[in-house]
């Protein structure tokens, strides 16, 4: 088998038959788990970049950002089209007219084909979703909502600031207007074992979702979870004990459900451990050779997945 599991290149190229390349972009917004409005501090393994590059308090704007990442993209994958993904942070928490702009900035770009719009499932409403749903005529949208874990003990621990139930809702308000619907989810989260993680993975299956991001939980700087680490409270899985892990999700997953991440990407000033978390392609070799040894693919134990209550 060539393709063991579905990934985000692959529907790229079915749908527009070039490669397509994601441009992350800071739109320089922020979070209500950090602003106050929920908590402050954010969730426990975030620290205050929220994944961002900064390149918006930099003096950077949307249109500068894209144009500096198509030259880059368009030299080493020869990419001929590109999705704008507002990945920092909560990018449907802020006024709308401002998140409108930013959106519309990106799209009036050549070759931009669709947005990606990183978010809270408790930071949707009315208005946004109709606002995205009027793109999909013209463009490919995809929201992305971080879930990280369908267990509320785990969603409480890491100060989330939100429970599983709000997740789902986000995802019945989404469904149905020509949306398309990632999760972020997280393995190696503090006090879950394999059978936690694994439900995770069986209720995202259920759920009727398009995409997912799976991520390893590592630790960074100047957050709580360094904490956690540097007093023994808390290990990080080995390389090869991830990878099963993520196999292991993969199986459970529906066939046509498009995998754009099967690990994360830490910045390496900022992060303390596992090492081994910076050696990307090395991990993802070892989840398809994982795969191939246990003669294994996206799906295969799909059909026997309980649906989600």
């Amino acid at each position: 088998m060539k393709n063991r599991y579905y990934d985000l290149n692959s529907y790229l190229r079915n749908i527009f038959g070039c490669r397509v390349q994601k441009i992350s972009l800071d739109a320089g917004l922020t979070c209500p788990n950090r602003d106050g409005r929920i908590a402050r501090g954010g969730c426990i393994y975030c620290n205050a970049r929220g994944s961002g590059t900064g390149a918006m308090k930099e003096g950077l704007p949307i249109t500068a950002q894209i144009v500096k990442a198509k030259e880059f993209l368009k030299r080493r994958y020869k990419a001929e089209k590109f999705i704008a993904y507002f990945q920092s942070f909560s990018n449907t928490y802020g006024p709308y007219e401002k998140l409108k702009g930013l959106y519309e900035e990106a799209l009036a770009l050549d070759d931009i084909v669709g947005l990606s719009i990183g978010t809270r499932p408790d930071c949707i409403d009315e208005s946004i979703l109709t606002l995205l749903e009027s793109y999909t005529r013209d463009y490919l949208i995809w929201i992305e909502y971080g879930l990280q874990s369908i267990h509320d003990r785990t969603l409480a621990f890491i100060n989330r600031g939100h429970d599983a139930n709000c997740f789902k809702r986000a995802v019945e308000r989404t469904r149905d207007r020509g949306i398309k619907i990632c999760t972020h989810v997280i393995v190696g989260l503090p006090f879950e074992d394999k059978p936690d993680m694994l439900a995770t993975a069986k209720a995202v299956a259920a759920m009727g979702i398009d995409g997912i991001k799976i991520h390893l939980l590592y630790v960074v700087k100047d957050t709580r979870m360094e904490r956690l680490y540097l007093e023994g409270t808390y290990r990080c899985l080995e390389q090869e004990e991830y990878a099963d892990l993520v196999c292991d999700f993969l199986e459970i997953l529906p066939p046509d459900m498009v995998i754009q991440r099967l690990t994360g990407d830490p910045h390496p000033a900022e992060l303390v451990a596992p090492e081994w978390s910076l050696r990307k392609n090395e991990t993802l070799s070892l989840i398809r050779e994982i795969l191939a040894d246990r003669d294994s693919w996206q799906g295969k134990r799909f059909s026997q997945v309980d649906i989600y209550p």
